[in-house]
């Protein structure tokens, strides 16, 4: 086996540099904090920790978002052990999970409910379920090509699964009754439900969550990249 394959073994999760026993370690640390995490963002629901007053921004919303993804950052960069195991992750697997976005037909449906305004439910509904759809495409070409998470097209999937995120985001806040003039727009249906159980689980839990896939991915095609430059070229 040559480097470059022996590089795209270790993209894909056959190979590691780390003892199995840390890997194990640091897989139950990984899980036990996903758990406690999900645990808390229920007990904070409960106890309407996110629900902020509409003539103030939704920082708390905000905050359930950011606080976790500046905790996974925080570990890949600072944590050697955390980086190896992120990097170490099969591909096939951080993106077969993406596709569980498909469930964002649920915001559609919330919108003909009159639960969520137009403005919230279409971008974020529609851009979810374009991702959902197409994860299992993705995992196919990285199944049939180890190589394809380098690919540029693998990078840009990513890239708009997390830009769904940020308009998703930026929607929610224009309709959480800070903005008068929008939410007149809007019919005077705010993004308010999304602070409370059990939708809040989408902003607070599930939508950090989908990005640190999405960040995995990136960190391994750039990982994959580096290593395809550095790697000296073979000669007869």
């Amino acid at each position: 086996m040559n480097m470059k394959n022996e590089s795209v073994g270790s993209i894909t999760g056959s190979a590691t540099s780390e003892p199995g026993s840390e890997n194990s370690f640091m897989k139950s640390v990984v899980s036990s904090a996903l758990a406690l995490w999900f645990v808390l963002v229920i007990f904070l629901g409960s106890q309407g920790a996110f629900v902020g007053s509409a003539d103030s921004p939704p920082l708390p919303i905000f905050l359930g978002f950011a606080i976790p993804l500046a905790v996974f950052f925080a570990a890949y960069f600072g944590w050697g052990a955390f980086r190896t195991l992120i990097l170490s992750a099969d591909l096939r697997f951080v993106t077969a999970i993406q596709a569980w976005r498909w469930g964002g037909l649920g915001f559609l449906s919330l919108y003909s409910y009159h639960v969520l305004p137009w403005l919230l439910a279409f971008p974020a509904g529609l851009g979810d379920m374009a991702i959902g759809i197409s994860a299992p495409l993705m995992v196919l070409e990285l199944i049939r090509r180890p190589s394809f998470a380098a690919s540029r097209r693998y990078r840009v999937w990513n890239i708009l699964g997390l830009v769904d995120f940020v308009v998703a985001l930026s929607m929610g806040t224009l309709c959480s009754g800070f903005f008068p003039g929008i939410t007149r727009l809007i019919g005077n249906v705010t993004s308010s439900p999304m602070t409370q159980l059990p939708l809040v689980l989408i902003p607070a839990y599930m939508v950090p969550f989908f990005a640190m896939l999405h960040f995995t991915a990136l960190f391994q095609a750039r990982q994959l990249a580096g290593q395809k430059v550095t790697t000296p070229p073979r000669h007869p």
